[in-house]
């Protein structure tokens, strides 16, 4: 996730790895980034049984990684056998190094666009099983968000949420949620489909 810091305020760096797929234990650079926060590796774990149990894993699955940060959610998925993942991340330096690390995994599967996620998930024109959203706490942007990207949704789609908040959030079904210190994270359904699937 990225908090749109300012270039000046990437200075030295640290990392995350891949722990599932075909990149296992992959290092990821990470920037040290005011506001950036990678989903850190047990969450991502965590995560990823839950789809596993849920729907198999994600084998074959298009994913959007809406504020993609690190890239740690998108690569993971992409590692694990996502078909396609898409990546939208403003920041410019975050950007190249999200480039950087597909160019190294040689992940054919990854698209990374540099934009401000909140211009681009409106006029996106395709659909997506799985979503990955970690919008920055403070801007309380997730209520939003999630009814910009309904039209995004194909049948039975789940999407990823991250908040300093209990999750909650009207027309969705909270299919699974986990605490990590202060963070909630959990899959989010739209009622309809689990209405359907029910």
């Amino acid at each position: 996730m990225s908090h749109y810091p300012s270039p000046k305020k990437l200075v030295r760096k640290h990392e995350v790895r891949i722990i599932g797929g075909q990149w296992k234990r992959t290092s990821l650079p990470v920037a040290d980034a005011i506001g950036l926060r990678p989903t850190p590796n047990r969450v991502r774990e965590t995560l990823f049984n839950w789809l596993y149990t849920l729907r198999g894993g994600v084998l074959q699955l298009h994913c959007l990684d809406a504020f993609a940060g690190s890239g740690a959610l998108g690569f993971e998925a992409a590692s694990r056998g996502a078909s396609r993942v898409v990546m939208i991340e403003k920041n410019p330096l975050l950007f190249k190094q999200l480039q950087a690390t597909k160019h190294k995994l040689q992940a054919d599967a990854v698209e990374i666009r540099q934009a401000d996620s909140l211009l681009q998930l409106k006029g996106l024109k395709e659909t997506f099983d799985l979503i990955f959203l970690d919008p920055p706490y403070h801007l309380k942007l997730l209520p939003h968000l999630l009814e910009t990207l309904a039209p995004q949704l194909a049948e039975n789609a789940l999407i990823y949420v991250e908040d300093n908040a209990p999750l909650t959030f009207a027309g969705w079904s909270l299919l699974r949620n986990e605490k990590a210190g202060m963070v909630h994270y959990g899959l989010l359904q739209r009622e309809i489909f689990s209405e359907k699937a029910g």
